[in-house]
């Protein structure tokens, strides 16, 4: 199974148990990190998420997990985690629902003399990002953003 059936398949298995949880489906990841492959469920909720809904959430999937569909991934550890203030937005639902909000945009090859840049997300049209930096509007195509984050000020 590539890792893109494992996240369109776990996705479907975990999206009932976070709305039996009271949470949203955020995010689903099948990613090697070094040695190590991480399956990561990122789940949101209005009002935060805890380490309970977490728990359950883990709880609840795990064993949907041991299904003969899976038997052939390799050895990886299942981490289900809220999304967290800095929340990376990947999905067309994300940047529709933060549209107006501080984002912060990291680049694959440097913009403006820069890896990375602060604006407000103005638009966002199929896959093209359209953010305002210092006063002026800029769209970005999908190949020239590595991630866009909301920026976290304290």
């Amino acid at each position: 199974m590539q890792a893109k059936d494992v996240v369109r398949r776990v996705a479907e298995l975990a999206l009932p148990l976070c709305e039996a949880a009271g949470c949203t489906l955020w995010d689903v990841e099948f990613e090697k990190e070094g040695a190590q492959y991480m399956l990561t469920v990122t789940v949101d909720r209005e009002g935060g998420v805890d380490l309970d809904h977490c728990e359950t959430i883990s709880r609840a999937l795990d064993p949907l997990l041991d299904a003969k569909e899976f038997d052939a991934l390799p050895a990886y550890t299942l981490c289900v985690s809220s999304a967290g203030l800095a929340r990376k937005l990947k999905k067309p639902s994300h940047f529709e629902a933060y549209l107006g909000a501080d984002v912060e945009l990291r680049f694959y090859k440097p913009w403006d003399g820069a890896k990375s840049a602060e604006g407000t997300l103005v638009a966002y049209d199929g896959g093209r990002v359209t953010v305002e930096i210092g006063g002026k509007q800029t769209v970005f195509e999908p190949g020239d953003l590595a991630d866009v984050r909301l920026a976290v000020r304290f």
